[in-house]
């Protein structure tokens, strides 16, 4: 079956809309989604870029905003600009590590970006966090002790270098093979792209 990952990091504006659309677009075209939690602080890091773009260039950030309206409006999904932005999506990070083990990582994903660009929430917050575990039905107090354990920080860690490996640079990032896509609006081609390669 056609695969591709999709690479997606919590603090990413872009990222909300591309999660919550990716597994009904993929599965109508018959492709395969593995989700790819990572951190985009390292990887901008070490690029020498210390803040959001968007924060670094405000006329950028503001048309970003707007653009934002724009594609979650056609998407008929809710908007509202968290303050601060980026958020730290280190928990909701790790946390979305742990679900891959159980399978409510998609779920769990979605959740957090509909707080936190939906309703605005503060995805920084455990208790916001545990809320969300909570209402998928999940132990919260357990997945919050399981995040605290050096194997399960690791593979975050693992996942960001492995991301930095692949060339990724932002988020969302799709990844076909050798072939990476960047950007919600490249979705499509990458799914498309996936498809040709079989």
């Amino acid at each position: 079956m056609a695969s591709l990952e999709f690479w997606y990091e919590f603090g990413s504006s872009y990222s909300y809309p591309a999660a919550m659309r990716i597994d009904e677009v993929a599965e109508d075209k018959g492709v395969e989604v593995t989700w790819r939690p990572f951190l985009l602080g390292p990887v901008l890091k070490a690029q020498g870029v210390t803040d959001s773009p968007f924060n670094l260039f405000p006329v950028k950030g503001r048309y970003m905003v707007r653009d934002l309206e724009r594609v979650c409006d056609a998407l008929g999904l809710p908007f509202l600009m968290p303050e601060p932005f980026p958020m730290n999506g280190l928990y909701a990070a790790r946390l979305a590590i742990l679900g891959s083990d159980q399978d409510w990582t998609p779920d769990f994903s979605r959740a957090v970006y509909l707080a936190e660009f939906g309703d605005g929430a503060d995805i920084a917050d455990p208790g916001t966090l545990k809320a969300i575990l909570t209402g998928l039905g999940l132990d919260a107090e357990d997945c919050a002790a399981q995040i605290q354990e050096p194997e399960l920080k690791d593979r975050l860690k693992a996942q960001t270098a492995r991301a930095q490996e692949l060339g990724i640079f932002g988020a969302p990032s799709f990844v076909v093979g050798d072939e990476l896509f960047w950007g919600n609006d490249r979705l499509d081609p990458a799914l498309d792209w996936a498809l040709k390669a079989g």
